[in-house]
């Protein structure tokens, strides 16, 4: 059963589309990169899955059901930028959120939950920020504890919203490091990208988009200048930078 498929998915803000007709059948303990120009639709296709943004057309299944049967299994973690960074809360309550989902309404936080949070928050580096306004934090922390909460959920499946946006070179790489750790766990992890010069590096699968798919499937299959050229259009110099990387790894 894949983790997550798109049908004939269709968006449209104020009756202009900005998604066209995507399906797309994500294979399960895959790392996909979402990858596209500005304003190609890629952070409203995950939108669209969470139902953050109706849908025009189309539906969406996670594990073959609706979300609302599966959504603990289901981690998503948004764009830094849709935060209130300023609100008072410390950095453990935030990566407590991310236990929610299990506790239901009325059970309160236990020792399991607890030793969870703290463990999770020491994967991203930030078990001694737990009780750190997150107001205080750097951009690259602030990243971290997105990540310790979706942790924390220990979901199936995590759609992530343009986690590297913004971040330093360390925390990029601690990244990379649980990406490539949920992955070998048997997770599916789908991640809005922009950055073209790493996509061969991070990523097993490639969903191209443009409004429309331009291609989805193992990347050394879809990351090729064609399908670029088909998604990026006139931004040439997308396309010589990718090239001249590409040229001076074969020489290395």
């Amino acid at each position: 059963m894949s983790p997550l498929e798109f049908h004939d998915l269709t968006v449209s803000y104020r009756q202009k589309p900005v998604l066209y007709g995507i399906d797309a059948c994500f294979p399960t303990g895959a790392l996909v990169g979402i990858v596209g120009p500005n304003g190609a639709g890629k952070s409203t296709l995950l939108k669209a899955g969470m139902g953050l943004v109706p849908m025009s057309s189309g539906w969406v299944r996670f594990f073959g059901e609706p979300l609302a049967k599966v959504v603990r299994r289901v981690g998503y973690v948004p764009q830094r930028n849709a935060v209130d960074w300023d609100f008072p809360v410390n950095v453990r309550d935030v990566v407590m959120m991310g236990r929610y989902g299990r506790l239901g309404l009325f059970r309160r936080p236990g020792k399991l939950d607890r030793r969870i949070v703290e463990d999770s928050m020491e994967r991203m580096g930030i078990g001694n920020l737990g009780s750190r306004q997150i107001s205080e934090l750097s951009g690259g922390q602030q990243q971290r504890v997105f990540l310790a909460r979706g942790l924390a959920q220990q979901a199936d499946l995590y759609l992530l919203d343009e986690p590297f946006a913004g971040v330093d070179a360390a925390t990029e790489e601690a990244i990379v490091v649980l990406l490539r750790e949920l992955k070998q766990q048997g997770r599916t992890v789908v991640v809005v990208h922009h950055d073209l010069g790493t996509v061969e590096r991070y990523y097993d699968h490639v969903l191209l988009l443009n409004m429309r798919l331009i291609g989805f499937g193992p990347t050394q299959e879809v990351f090729n200048v064609e399908n670029l050229r088909q998604a990026y259009g006139g931004q040439l110099n997308v396309l010589s930078r990718l090239a001249l990387q590409r040229a001076r790894t074969t020489e290395g």
